[in-house]
């Protein structure tokens, strides 16, 4: 499988004993996009989901799971949230509040546990490819196994 190191989210995902591939991809050219990354990885960018956190004026940091070729609908996401405004946290805060950088941001075995939310189409899905917590490092999972994991709710967010 590779020379990868194990990040928490393999720990996780092994301590659960969650079934989950790991798939490992260059990141010498730069390409970190989702779009990008599912070329490398050889998955269909619908597959591909990508992790944003955001920040609500009443409810804090919220996490969303959307696929990497569509954007989050903020008004959508706050709705789900249950917060009248949010918007992107700013990067120099991802890794102080998730233990996440910027291109390598997992829902899984963030610092701690913030409401998660799961892009609905994503229950079609016998399973999508997320973030391992570190850029070149992705995981294929099960999104069943993810909502059970991080306790997120299926939301129509793009």
């Amino acid at each position: 499988m590779g020379t990868y190191q194990k990040t928490n989210v393999i720990r996780i995902l092994e301590s659960q004993g969650i079934a989950h591939e790991v798939f490992e991809y260059s990141v010498e050219d730069g390409q970190l996009d989702a779009i990008s990354v599912a070329r490398k990885v050889g998955f269909d960018p619908d597959l591909v989901f990508k992790t944003l956190v955001t920040s609500g004026k009443s409810t804090g940091i919220n996490v969303f799971v959307i696929p990497g070729n569509c954007g989050l609908d903020l008004k959508k996401g706050a709705e789900a949230a249950q917060d009248k405004h949010i918007e992107m946290l700013k990067s120099k805060d991802l890794l102080p509040l998730t233990g996440y950088i910027h291109g390598g941001c997992s829902p899984i075995g963030m610092k701690k546990e913030y409401p998660t939310f799961l892009e609905e189409m994503a229950s079609q899905y016998e399973f999508i490819v997320i973030s391992a917590g570190k850029i070149g490092l992705q995981v294929k999972i099960s999104p069943r196994d993810l909502v059970t994991l991080t306790g997120a709710k299926y939301v129509d967010l793009v």
